[in-house]
């Protein structure tokens, strides 16, 4: 159930927080699945899961997960389906779902829970006043950064990361603390200034192989939005790598992206906030990317950043902030090179990710030639650990 987190969603932190007594219910009606049913996850350790399962706005039920032991936040459920005893439940944001059969008293549901390919045994019990568990409330979120703070970093520590990976292992934000795993030069100059690889040019080896964690925190108070983050990193890029360069223009093979013939397909965020998450894990069939929180733009910088080999471009239109799954079979070219493995059994199931684009979310990823922005490398240093 590991993942790769590759986003600027602030992590939860796990700490005790004031608890609220969960609301559970015997189920009004036969049927009627309307209540809290909890159950305990084995993953190698124990992991208290709800669902709190209500009636939706239209024909049959909605849902929110809790995975109390991790996080008090919430966890949007996709779907809630039952046809006779077996209930189903999606949470495509976790790449997870829960397959069960409701027993006659209609109080238990003996089932499995899969993720990444892995199935995970898991009964779950309707919750009464008496047993429900405590959902721990969610911290209030921090105050946003003023919009027009021009933010540096106060303090950074940047170590060499020793463990031979290739590609890079984290960029978050941790409370106010932006937290790199794994990080090359290229990978950061990719996120500061919204690149593909391709269009850092006349840089040398090093900036790719070498490999670095940091961790940084503003000298603004407040959560710093995407821009604030990416400014940050400028400067820092400046004053630790001694980085100058100057802009070019080039007619480089890229991506573009543009809704399908059928139209989008896509999910508005239930995440409040102003950073955009995005991270891949083990799939049914294969990889699936999952962004959250995100706008399209959003999209195609990640793409471009972790998964393609050529710039990519928004020509969408579509405004606003989604999330939304792509669950594809990775290529040997891909992230670098070298694309994550995946359920050697399930990998023929799922499609390319041109097709799954074009099939999950009614977009349109094409192969063409257009002038791009290129950034070309004057001067660099590697800079001294501390």
């Amino acid at each position: 159930m590991k993942k790769l987190m590759l986003s600027l969603v602030a992590l939860a932190a796990l700490i005790a927080t004031p608890a609220l007594r969960a609301q559970a219910a015997a189920p009004s009606a036969p049927g009627d699945l309307s209540g809290n049913w909890q159950g305990t996850l084995k993953v190698g350790k124990d992991l208290r899961i709800i669902f709190n399962i209500y009636k939706g706005d239209k024909d049959g039920w909605s849902a929110k997960m809790y995975s109390i032991d991790q996080t008090p936040q919430p966890i949007p459920v996709t779907s809630v389906t039952r046809q006779g005893s077996a209930v189903k439940i999606a949470v495509d944001m976790l790449g997870g779902s829960f397959e069960g059969k409701l027993d006659a008293s209609g109080k238990s549901i003996s089932g499995t829970w899969t993720q990444g390919g892995q199935p995970f045994p898991l009964t779950l019990l309707l919750a009464t006043p008496e047993t429900a568990w405590d959902i721990p409330e969610p911290p209030k979120p921090d105050k946003p950064m003023a919009a027009d703070a021009d933010p540096s970093f106060e303090v950074a520590t940047i170590k060499p990361n020793p463990s031979g990976g290739s590609s890079l292992q984290g960029l978050v934000l941790q409370g106010r603390s932006m937290v790199v795993r794994n990080g090359s030069l290229n990978d950061l100059v990719t996120f500061a200034y919204s690149l593909q690889v391709k269009q850092v040019v006349n840089g040398p080896g090093w900036m790719d192989s070498d490999r670095y964690d940091i961790e940084a925190n503003p000298d603004q108070p407040g959560t710093p939005n995407t821009d604030q983050m990416r400014i940050m990193v400028r400067k820092l890029l400046a004053d630790r790598f001694a980085l100058k360069f100057h802009h070019d223009k080039r007619d480089l093979a890229a991506y573009v992206l543009t809704v399908g013939k059928t139209g989008q397909k896509l999910t508005p965020t239930q995440v409040k906030g102003t950073l955009p998450g995005f991270y891949y894990a083990q799939g049914t069939g294969g990889l699936t990317l999952h962004l959250v929180n995100g706008t399209m733009t959003d999209f195609t910088d990640f793409l471009q950043m972790l998964v393609l080999d050529k710039p990519v471009v928004n020509r969408t239109d579509i405004p606003g902030r989604f999330d939304n799954n792509v669950t594809f079979t990775p290529e040997d070219w891909q992230f670098n090179g070298h694309p994550p493995k995946v359920n050697a059994s399930d990998v023929s199931e799922a499609p390319n990710l041109f097709d799954a684009i074009q099939q999950q979310l009614g977009l349109k990823l094409t192969a063409q030639k257009t002038a791009v922005d290129v950034i070309a490398i004057d001067h660099v240093e590697k800079p001294s650990p501390n």
